[in-house]
């Protein structure tokens, strides 16, 4: 996981966004919906990759934001 991520994963009770290499959720949502907008908007902004957990942990999904590692070339 690099720095530049950020993940929506399930939490205990709902849905919660956290840096990759963070222990703690950056806030806490109660759709997965709502953590996915939220993430987005800080992805967008800050030019992060957004990887979206389904409810079982596995990635469903990923988007990237201004640091997608296809567009560079060597």
């Amino acid at each position: 996981m690099t720095k530049n991520t950020i993940h929506t994963v399930p939490s205990d009770d709902g849905w919660a966004n956290r840096r990759a290499g963070s222990e703690r959720g950056s806030g806490h949502f109660d759709t997965q919906a709502e953590a996915i907008d939220a993430a987005r908007r800080t992805a967008e902004r800050e030019r992060l990759e957004h990887v979206i957990h389904g409810q079982d942990g596995q990635i469903r999904g990923r988007n990237s934001y201004g640091n997608d590692p296809r567009s560079r070339r060597g």
